[in-house]
Parts: structure tokens; C-alpha cells; sequence
């Protein structure tokens, strides 16, 4: 069933935003207050649903994401701006969009913010407690678990930057090759993980250690564990930009995936059409996103405004 919030204004609406999550959100909300018609298409799937809270946002560092999101949706409803709870399944000419409910709408305008999904190491036990003790982001919860026992799960060369990272917060961590030769980490690698303190041990890891619902150490293929009490792992970026594809965006390949073409204001190659938050880059964070959605929507008011001074003057 399709759940709507605020004021519905038709099926023609000026900016439609895809994705409820802080960039979606936040585009939305300044629409909103500079009186655009404006519609949430919202999936209900945020990248961020298996932590218990999100840290480094000013003045909300702590709070839960989903009380993060159910606030940001009462704040657009008091501007008119109208969410569903549904999924764009098609776009045509036009910015006509339908939705899996088979309802169409068009608009001006797209802002995309459909964000990205994390494919975790096919490890036992991460999935389970990702989110708890399994994690991601030194940024976004080193600060809970500094001083803890760390072991960082490689799953390619560049784990041994997140190894070294999160060296800040604890100078007790452990680097698990898993999937990584020792003969991939470069001379370079070799000597700062020695500077930073951190622990080499090769071998595939077979799967996590358990103990009254809290991770308690790691176990090797070869039988042996290694008492630990945090694993980070860098999850592979799976971008969910199909829809940006269709519209005919330009892409650029990263580390992280590939990821649409860009300008300053978030516009990508594709005209009125706008990428924010993980639709746009694997990091960037809640704020991040927030001020993505920010900028992109006062550049679009800002157009639309143009536009059609434009129009009545005949210019």
C-alpha cells in the first residue's frame, strides 16, 4: 500500500526526488520552502537501517537514522511536500515516471538520490552483526569502540589503508589477509603497517566467533582463533544508479564503483537531472548527502525561476 505524507498537488509536479534518505530529504526540504511542487518517491531501503545510531552530524551526532529520517519526513510535510512510499520502475521522455504502484507523474526537474548498497564478504557472521561489531566506517564509529581489540578483514590491497586507519582509534588491530596474498602488499605497505603497530596474519578467515551476542574473536580456515572484540571490513559499493543510466548520464569509473559525471551543484551530464548523497560517491556521509540535497535543490529553484522569467519575457 502507497502511504503519503502532506499536500498532494495532481500528477505534474515541479522537482521530483527519488530517494527519502538525507540527501533525498534535504533537496526536498528546500524545495519545499521555496514553494516547488515537489514529490518524495521513496523505496524505504536507507543504506545506513542496521546501525543503532549515526555519529558526526552537528547537533544530532548519536541519533538513531530512523528517527534521523521520520523527522526529516514530518519537517517536508509542513512545506507541502508530498512522499510516497513506492518505486520508480520507468522514466520517459519528458520526465514522465512511473511508479510500481502504476501510478505516473511528471516533473521539470529529477533529483536522484537512490543511494548505493553494501555486498558484504561472504564470511560467516559479518552480515549477522554488521552494523553491531562488524563495521565499515572508523568516521562513523571508532569513537564507541576506541581502545578495543580491532581486526580488519582484507578482501583487497586497499584494506591495508583501513588497517592503518583505524590505527587512530585503537593500537591494539590485527590485518587478516583473507583473500589477499601477502606478496600484494608493496614494501610501502609493509613498513607503515610496522609504524602503526599493526598485526599481519595470512590465512583465510573461515568465520566469526560469537559469545553471549558479542563478537569475541576470529577463526581462521585452519582452525585457529584470534581473540577479537571489532572487525572492520570494506563492504563492496553496489551504486543503485539504473536509473540514471536509463536517462542517459555520463559515468566515471572509481575505486568504489562507477559513479555518475557531476558539476559543483551536483547537475549531471544528462540535462535536469541531479545526483546526490551515494548515488553520486561511495563516501559521502550523512552530512554529506544533506548538503549535496542542499546545493542541488537551490540550484534548481534557482533555474526553474530563470526559466520562466525567461518565458514571460519572452527572452
Amino acid at each position: 500500500m502507497t502511504q503519503t505524507y502532506g499536500e498532494t498537488y495532481g500528477e505534474t509536479y515541479e522537482v521530483i526526488v527519488v530517494g527519502g534518505g538525507a540527501a533525498g530529504l534535504s533537496a526536498a526540504l528546500v524545495l519545499g520552502r521555496a514553494r516547488r511542487r515537489t514529490l518524495v518517491v521513496d523505496a524505504g531501503e536507507p543504506r545506513n537501517a542496521p546501525a543503532a545510531h549515526m555519529q558526526g552530524f552537528l547537533t544530532r551526532d548519536g541519533m538513531p537514522p530512523a528517527e534521523f529520517l521520520a523527522v526529516g519526513r514530518e519537517e517536508i510535510k509542513g512545506y507541502g511536500v508530498e512522499l510516497v512510499r513506492d518505486r520508480v520502475t520507468e522514466v520517459a521522455p519528458g520526465f514522465a515516471v512511473t511508479l510500481a504502484s502504476g501510478r505516473v507523474v511528471r516533473a521539470r526537474r529529477l533529483v536522484v538520490a537512490t543511494g548505493l548498497t553494501d555486498e558484504l564478504p561472504d564470511v560467516p557472521g559479518v552480515a549477522e552483526r554488521f552494523g553491531k561489531d562488524v563495521l565499515h566506517c572508523p568516521y562513523c564509529h571508532g569513537w564507541e569502540v576506541r581502545d578495543q581489540a580491532f581486526g580488519v578483514l582484507a578482501t583487497t590491497p586497499l584494506s591495508v589503508h583501513q588497517a592503518l586507519m583505524v590505527s587512530q582509534w585503537s593500537k591494539d588491530v590485527t590485518l587478516f589477509l583473507h583473500t589477499v596474498a601477502e606478496s600484494d602488499l608493496s614494501d610501502d605497505d609493509l613498513r607503515r603497517l610496522a609504524a602503526a603497530g599493526v598485526r599481519v596474519v595470512p590465512g583465510e578467515v573461515a568465520g566469526l566467533v560469537v559469545t553471549d551476542d558479542r563478537l569475541s574473536a576470529v577463526r581462521l580456515a585452519d582452525g585457529t582463533t584470534h581473540a577479537r572484540e571489532v572487525v572492520f571490513t570494506a563492504p563492496r559499493a553496489l551504486p543503485q544508479n539504473g536509473l540514471l543510466e536509463r536517462l542517459g548520464a555520463e559515468f566515471q569509473e572509481t575505486p568504489f564503483g562507477s559513479y555518475p559525471v557531476v558539476d559543483g551543484s551536483w547537475q549531471t551530464t544528462a540535462p535536469g537531472v541531479y545526483a546526490v548523497g551515494n548515488a553520486a560517491g561511495f563516501g559521502e556521509q550523512v552530512i554529506n548527502a544533506a548538503s549535496a540535497g542542499y546545493r542541488a535543490a537551490a540550484t534548481i529553484n534557482g533555474e526553474l525561476l530563470m526559466s520562466d522569467l525567461d518565458a514571460a519575457a519572452g527572452v
